[in-house]
């Protein structure tokens, strides 16, 4: 009877397998250059559309509208940039976020296709070398600095002065810490890795993230909150400047590429150290000193200088609640009934999402235009402290309490 059953067709298990076995090098290479390749054709649509929205093709040239969405694609990669003279090193962090998202997309997808290069599961179980990621990896990265390396040739000239190793050391990170974990994750091999990593380590990766979700998510919340209240203040300042239809929707464009920065301000703002918007400046919940501001929307969400109201300083507390919230509902997820485990499943994710909180600070600033202007964003350093006792004790809370309810649960 077993002679009657119809046998697989191999030319379709050849193809399933040939399909997961494409030239690693090409295929990996290939992969940089297309994920470099579609946000800069993206930032070089964009800049010939706002070119022709601002002035309909009056002045200047194509080229020119060409170079400048360039130059957006190299500032997203840290580059800087000289306007006029006057140095601009703040980044916009919607554009690095969309550059990242591309190049997880596409190292996933060259995991996928080279998953079937190297040994299997079994032989890596066995202590196997497998050099199938990182060869693919390395492989992404040279695609992406090429284009990055070509784009700064090309775009860049004397007077704009982007800083090419600035650019090319941000396009390397960016395909190292996402593109490589991408292509582990498209080729199986970060299941088989993540099987030898002890369950509380995950537990308390899952823990960062979710406190780091979450202290953005009310940082967001409270700058959107505060521009709302002032609404009529950033419409003010956008009349102000009497430009056309076309002009305002470019205007609001750029402000929307900074509006993760501003939500890191607005976090840190929460944290208590606050940021500076010029030289000898500080808005922070328990004093805001600034100057003239330049006429931008997104600076009506500041608050009068001068004295705050009494309320503000209890925002300082709102971190701490964030975490401990987060790390109980990430604890919920995985439930443990031992305290220990508990209080350090909080305490080690809060601390690591302060330190990448840190790290986030430390480029959401910069220079932005000439004068005081040159120093604008939060205190990198004390954010990070602040930040890293605020989550980690928020997060032992959190994880302490959830674990009290899971015992009285499971009693």
């Amino acid at each position: 009877m077993t002679s009657l059953l119809s046998a697989p067709d191999r030319s379709l298990v050849t193809a399933a397998d040939l399909r997961h076995r494409r030239p690693l090098l090409l295929v990996a290479a290939l992969g940089g250059v297309a994920a470099a390749g579609v946000l800069l054709t993206i930032c070089l649509a964009l800049g010939v559309t706002g070119w022709f929205l601002a002035d309909a093709g009056s002045h200047g040239q194509p080229r020119d509208a060409l170079r400048i969405g360039a130059m957006a694609w190299l500032l997203a990669h840290g580059s800087g940039v000289v306007v006029g003279g006057v140095s601009v090193t703040a980044v916009p962090l919607l554009l690095t976020m969309a550059a990242a998202w591309l190049v997880w997309r596409v190292g996933h997808s060259v995991g996928d296709s080279v998953s079937g290069h190297g040994p299997d599961a079994d032989q890596i179980s066995d202590g196997e070398r497998d050099w199938t990621v990182p060869t693919a990896t390395v492989a992404l990265a040279a695609g992406y600095l090429s284009v990055t390396g070509l784009t700064l040739v090309l775009a860049g000239t004397p007077q704009t002065d982007p800083s090419a190793p600035r650019a090319l050391a941000w396009a390397l990170l960016l395909t190292l810490l996402v593109g490589g974990p991408a292509i582990a994750v498209g080729s199986g091999r970060a299941a088989i890795w993540a099987a030898l990593v002890p369950p509380h380590l995950r537990a308390a990766a899952a823990t960062c993230a979710a406190i780091l979700r979450g202290f953005l998510l009310a940082a967001l919340v409270a700058l959107l909150a505060a521009l709302v209240l002032d609404l009529g203040t950033a419409a003010n300042v956008v009349s102000g400047l009497g430009l056309s239809g076309g002009e305002t929707s470019v205007y609001a464009g750029v402000s929307t590429l900074l509006l993760p920065n501003a939500t890191i301000f607005a976090g840190s703002y929460l944290l208590g150290p606050g940021f500076a918007v010029g030289a000898q400046t500080l808005v922070s919940p328990t004093v805001v000193v600034t100057g003239p501001l330049p006429a931008f929307p997104l600076l009506a969400a500041l608050p009068d200088s001068g004295p705050t109201p009494g309320w503000a300083v209890w925002l300082v507390a709102l971190p701490a609640l964030v975490a401990a919230v987060a790390a109980g509902r990430a604890q919920r997820r995985r439930p443990t009934l031992r305290w220990d485990r508990g209080a350090l499943r909080g305490c080690a994710g809060g601390v690591a999402a302060g330190i990448v909180l840190g790290l986030l600070a430390s480029i959401a600033g910069g220079a932005v235009g000439p004068g005081r202007m040159q120093v604008v964003g939060p205190a990198a350093t004390d954010v990070l402290v602040h930040a890293v006792t605020a989550f980690g004790i928020g997060g032992l809370v959190g994880g302490l309490v959830m674990t009290w309810w899971q015992r009285r649960a499971r009693r």
